[in-house]
């Protein structure tokens, strides 16, 4: 049942958007669960979502969890003469790891993450189909954490060879590299910067003596001579 409340939802969102995108032209929007990566009718174009959240429920054991992991495949084909396109959906399923079952289970979504997710494609749909520029694409935040890392070999999308991950992670591992790299070079500029200094100081200090004793030598030599 929310399967198909969330294939309606899907399609929904795509519909009233698209509208306002392109009212021109006319979309439809099919969902393939045998859809492949990479394999490409002539004209047609992929979008790959990597990092979508979703809720899955066990068929078998009734055990629910949440993924910040799912991928979603879209292919998208559009007829400037006919002025219509189409997108071809596929949703990687999940196993679940609590009973062991080999039960492939889809996931459900809030519609607000359908819509930032529909977005997505729309920019993608934009920059491919039409030569445009889409504008910026939405990173998607789970709306609840994680359950921990990604088990790959539960995973349909990783067992089919797509390789994704979380971008959030992956940003915040960058940040505090970069902050631990600032951060350490930072110290040793600054004592860097102040042993430059003082030398520079006594520097200036020497040659201020030296210059101070030739002046007294040549005064020295005059008042004898005198």
């Amino acid at each position: 049942m929310s399967t198909s409340l969330t294939t309606c939802e899907w399609k929904k969102v795509f519909y009233e958007k698209m509208e306002v995108a392109k009212p021109a032209d006319s979309w439809e929007l099919i969902i393939d669960p045998n859809l492949k990566p990479n394999e490409l009718a002539p004209g047609w174009k992929q979008y790959l979502e990597q990092h979508a959240s979703g809720r899955f429920h066990c068929s078998w054991c009734w055990h629910t969890w949440q993924s910040a992991h799912v991928v979603i495949l879209f292919h998208m084909y559009l007829d400037r003469a006919q002025r219509a396109g189409s997108v071809r959906m596929r949703v990687f399923k999940q196993l679940c790891h609590q009973c062991g079952t080999a039960r492939l289970d889809e996931s459900s979504m809030l519609e607000e993450n359908i819509e930032s997710l529909v977005d997505n494609l729309i920019t993608s749909l934009r920059e491919q189909c039409y030569e445009e520029d889409g504008g910026q694409y939405r990173i998607h935040v789970a709306s609840r954490p994680d359950g921990g890392p990604h088990r790959s070999e539960f995973c349909e999308a990783c067992q089919e060879g797509i390789v994704h991950w979380k971008p959030s992670e992956k940003l915040l591992e960058e940040e505090a590299t970069t902050y631990t790299f600032s951060g350490a070079s930072k110290p040793s500029a600054q004592e860097g910067s102040g042993y430059n200094f003082f030398s520079l100081r006594w520097c200036l200090i020497g040659a201020s003596l030296c210059l101070l004793i030739v002046y007294l030598q040549f005064s020295f030599r005059g008042s004898t001579f005198l």
